[in-house]
């Protein structure tokens, strides 16, 4: 019996799972390291048989922040040996539509798409990185969230620019694909008849975006080229005028600042000028708030009916991720006026924040996601 680990690393965090490898991973322990930088801190999320611990470690990028996992990992393990490591890595292009083993090859592949996500992919690879110092014999595999919507129709990856640069690999590629790859196997072991259908799953966190499924397959996702389009997100723009950029050089602005302005500065942020958390939106009688909150539900509510209109239809609505999952006033506003695709709140079952909360011909689900899990499986799968 073994051990294994999954890292699922962002610009300020990496969240990590514990597992025994098993064919279907037996889950040991999830946590995060959060606020990488001056004053980095480990969570250890509460077990059956523990309670949540908070270990604040002070100054830590990256690579500190997994050498604190591995410290605290230490007694959970109970003295097994970890087989494998499994990494979420946001880009892998074209080339990768599947988990792969992380080699030297492919790593020097996967940091060519540093600037299509340089949010993620570089802090992606300062993981695998870590890992490799700390198990230098354990396998590292690699699970991408661009491989879930490989195969889309040529209308939903493509631009209309010069048909050389889609050929040069400017095309639109969608991302949280581990989220959608959870969500998808939850509904066809839970609702079978609902995942044969038309299917919008709604990512809702820091990140958002929304992806139309058909028969478990994805056709198209609010998210492009990179994980800039679509809808607003915590700091990121979301979906924009290809005109606004070419202003703003005309100004004077360089790409550098664009890139931070359009990452770091936009968004619920942006919008707001108060905060990127949602929680802290909804608190706020700030004016400012609200309308950040508007546009934002706006947005939601806007790109619904575009994957409705890819789909041919509606079967049914999922809400994920921290906002999808537990922000019941902003799933209300999302649905208020909707009758018209079948989708009827239920207020009371939104307000519990659990399974079905719809009474419309068209089911609406709250469906918590689980990518480490999904890392999780690809890795013993990789492993047996």
């Amino acid at each position: 019996m073994s051990g294994i680990l999954t890292l699922n690393a962002g610009s300020s965090s990496i969240k990590f799972g514990v597992y025994l490898a098993a064919h279907e991973p037996e889950l040991l322990q999830l946590g995060q390291v959060e606020n990488l930088g001056p004053v980095a801190r480990l969570i250890l999320d509460a077990t059956d048989s523990s309670e949540e611990q908070v270990i604040e470690i002070g100054p830590a990028d990256h690579a500190a922040g997994v050498r604190a996992i591995l410290k605290a990992i230490i007694p959970v393990l109970k003295g097994l040996p970890v087989s494998g490591v499994g990494h979420r890595i946001v880009h892998g292009g074209k080339t990768f539509v599947g988990p792969v083993e992380l080699t030297e090859e492919v790593l020097r592949q996967l940091e060519a798409f540093v600037p299509l996500a340089p949010l993620h992919q570089p802090h992606n690879i300062a993981a695998v990185r870590a890992a490799q110092d700390a198990f230098p014999e354990a396998p590292q595999i690699g699970c991408f969230d661009t491989s879930f919507h490989q195969g889309h129709p040529f209308v939903n990856d493509a631009f209309a620019l010069p048909r050389r640069f889609y050929e040069k690999g400017v095309r639109r590629y969608g991302f949280h694909g581990l989220s959608y790859d959870y969500v998808t196997g939850k509904l066809q072991n839970d609702y079978p008849e609902l995942a044969k259908g038309r299917v919008v799953i709604a990512h809702l966190g820091n990140g958002a975006s929304m992806c139309a499924v058909k028969d478990g397959q994805s056709i198209g996702s609010t998210m492009g080229f990179s994980a800039l389009d679509g809808l607003p997100m915590g700091t990121r723009c979301g979906q924009l005028d290809p005109g606004v950029l070419l202003y703003l050089m005309e100004q004077g602005h360089g790409v550098e600042a664009i890139t931070h302005i359009l990452y770091k500065k936009s968004g619920l942020l942006g919008l707001s000028e108060i905060s990127h958390d949602m929680r802290t939106l909804l608190a706020s009688e700030d004016p400012r708030a609200k309308e950040a909150i508007d546009y934002y539900v706006f947005r939601i509510r806007r790109e619904l009916g575009a994957m409705a209109a890819i789909l041919g239809g509606l079967d049914a609505l999922v809400f994920c991720g921290g906002i999808g999952e537990h922000a019941a006033p902003i799933r209300a506003q999302v649905l208020d006026g909707m009758e018209f695709l079948g989708l009827v709140l239920n207020v009371e079952a939104n307000d519990s924040s659990s399974g079905v909360i719809s009474e419309g011909d068209t089911p609406v689900l709250v469906i918590p996601t689980d990518e480490e899990r999904v890392i999780a499986r690809a890795l013993c799968a990789a492993l047996s």
